[in-house]
């Protein structure tokens, strides 16, 4: 009998580091091309946008969509799961914690591969949700010592808030220290433009942008792409549709090969990091395999399917 299962389910059942293991696996598969795609879909009248997006992963059993609505800038998400052994429909999902927690575990996946394994000081950009769990994650993953937090807000309650969260010393910080003091930046904003010149950032330093999936928005800048090494994406079909910050930038900076999945560094068919001077970045957009892996893994924790 199909069941739904609720974001407080999910959090109760699915770790973070769960939640990394079960998308590495999937992202492995994809890599090797065991695993498929349906690109997002998003339709909108009167203000009001319906978007789509799914996944098939034979290797974890599972196959299903995301549906979710935007509405005045919130979203309201619903994830609709189905056996890929017999096609039964297994569950619905409420999915905004499964976005939360694929989100910020794909960043640290790609973290392990593109970022020094010495870092000591995060940035998050966006004091949001998506900024908090990231913070959380990273700071679960590498032996942070400082994090800076860069907001539209300068509350101090909000790094007294983030520290309580990931346990490291948190303070609020200018863009401009944000960018230029870290080993790891993430950017979790809603900011239509670059947030800091990428002339800023340090050799070594690894950027995981996650702030946006629409083409016309962008939070890096020209000089962030051209002096990174490589661009990592989740799937390089829909994120050169989607994301911005390489839709919008000029190709001397952004050459097509400097472009490459995370599922090809996992599966060793492309490199990674290879010196410890180099500037990487992951490009974030979104999608459906990582919210099927998790919502697989949610099913199984909690109906011992």
């Amino acid at each position: 009998m199909m069941i739904h299962i609720t974001d407080e389910m999910v959090e109760a059942a699915v770790s973070p580091a769960d939640a990394q293991q079960v998308l590495a696996d999937a992202f492995l598969q994809f890599g090797n091309g065991d695993a498929a795609m349906q690109a997002r879909i998003r339709s909108e009248a009167g203000g009001v946008k319906l978007s789509t997006l799914g996944a098939v992963i034979p290797g974890q059993e599972v196959v299903g969509a995301k549906v979710y609505t935007t509405i005045k800038g919130q979203f309201s998400f619903v994830i609709l799961l189905f056996s890929a052994v017999d096609g039964r429909a297994l569950a619905t999902f409420d999915a905004g914690a499964i976005t939360r927690l694929r989100t910020a575990g794909c960043s640290v996946i790609a973290a392990r591969h593109l970022a020094r394994a010495g870092a000591t000081t995060l940035s998050v950009f966006g004091s949001g949700p998506l900024g908090r769990a990231h913070a959380v994650q990273m700071a679960q993953a590498f032996a942070l010592k400082r994090v800076l937090l860069a907001s539209r807000s300068s509350d101090p309650a909000l790094a007294i808030d983030l520290e309580a969260a990931c346990g490291v010393e948190t303070r609020m910080a200018s863009a401009a220290e944000a960018a230029a003091e870290a080993d790891i930046v993430v950017t979790a904003s809603r900011s239509p433009s670059a947030l800091f010149s990428g002339d800023l950032l340090r050799p070594g330093s690894f950027v995981a942008a996650v702030g946006s999936s629409l083409p016309n928005t962008r939070e890096l800048d020209d000089r962030a792409m051209a002096r990174a090494s490589l661009v990592a994406v989740e799937w390089r079909d829909q994120s050169l549709r989607e994301a911005g910050d390489l839709v919008m930038a000029d190709p001397a900076a952004l050459p097509a090969e400097k472009i490459v999945e995370l599922g090809k560094i996992l599966a060793g068919k492309s490199m990674g990091r290879t010196t410890g001077e180099q500037i990487t970045i992951y490009k974030s957009v979104g999608v459906g395999l990582q919210d099927i892996a998790l919502a697989g893994l949610a099913y199984r924790r909690i109906a011992g399917g």
